[in-house]
């Protein structure tokens, strides 16, 4: 299994996609600035979305296109399951 996802710093703010097979693991390490890193510096620490498939290889491809994406249509993807950007991270735990 593997996971894509996005966090975000406040409704509307700075999104980042990522991909990870450990989605636990992996929102934690971002949520404490684990590694020096984009999310770290603009403190986008709110999971708000994010989806399941069988393989990394999907979820790599899959990844690719949402970062493509026009924010606008980020944005439509996250209200569709999260209209109020709720922090999903503790859903997960």
């Amino acid at each position: 299994m593997a996971y894509i996802y996005i966090l975000a710093s406040a409704r509307n703010g700075t999104l980042y996609v990522g991909v990870t097979s450990d989605l636990i693991a992996r929102v934690y390490q971002h949520k404490h600035d684990f590694v020096d890193s984009f999310t770290s510096k603009y403190k986008i620490h709110q999971l708000v979305w994010f989806e399941q498939v069988d393989s990394m290889l999907s979820a790599i491809q899959r990844e690719k296109q949402i970062k493509a994406w026009k924010r606008k249509w980020k944005i439509r993807l996250i209200e569709e399951t999260n209209p109020y950007w709720r922090d999903l991270y503790l859903d997960i735990v």
